[in-house]
């Protein structure tokens, strides 16, 4: 049974005022975040990229990538989370995408991430330093296993949710000459 009733405009406004505050409180979190692609020493006479499999997720490839603390520039997080994450931050900036780029959690992560919705990304281009040494077994952990792969390899093993990403800032580097 449908029930009608007569608003006055002030309650109208009222009812818009309560829905737009209903939208704006069910506005996607992105967690600022910064992610590096790794390139080899041998670079760039050879182009080849680090990945490495998560350690709470299996079979979940991916680049070196972590959250922005408090105060930090994106920059500085780059380095700390390549430090945290496989054990060196011995790397040259070849290059940084322009822009931010967000992606959203899928369900079996997203439970994990709250309160955030996706991630709000800086991306990175950076070469090892000739003698930088990787070392996975950091204070904790993200990664079991790594490998360098060349371009044609990389989403043979990337997870799904991080493809379309990936293939944008990848192709943005290739298109500007980098790779």
């Amino acid at each position: 049974m449908w029930t009608f009733c007569r608003c006055t405009a002030a309650a109208a406004s009222k009812s818009n005022q309560s829905m737009n505050d209903l939208k704006s409180s069910k506005e996607k979190r992105y967690r600022p975040n910064v992610a590096a692609i790794v390139l080899s020493s041998k670079y760039p006479e050879k182009v080849e990229f680090f990945i490495a499999s998560r350690s709470d997720i299996k079979d979940a490839w991916q680049f070196p990538q972590g959250g922005i603390d408090e105060g930090e520039t994106p920059q500085q997080a780059l380095f700390r989370e390549l430090k945290e994450e496989i054990g060196t931050d011995q790397v040259e900036v070849v290059a940084e995408f322009p822009e931010w780029v967000s992606y959203d959690f899928p369900e079996v992560i997203a439970k994990k991430m709250y309160p955030f919705d996706g991630q709000r990304q800086k991306y990175f281009l950076v070469r090892l330093k000739p003698g930088a040494k990787i070392n996975l077994d950091t204070e904790e952990p993200e990664f079991l296993h790594y490998t360098f792969v060349p371009y044609s390899k990389i989403f043979d093993y990337i997870t799904y949710f991080k493809r379309p990403v990936y293939k944008r800032v990848l192709n943005y580097f290739r298109k500007k000459g980098y790779l």
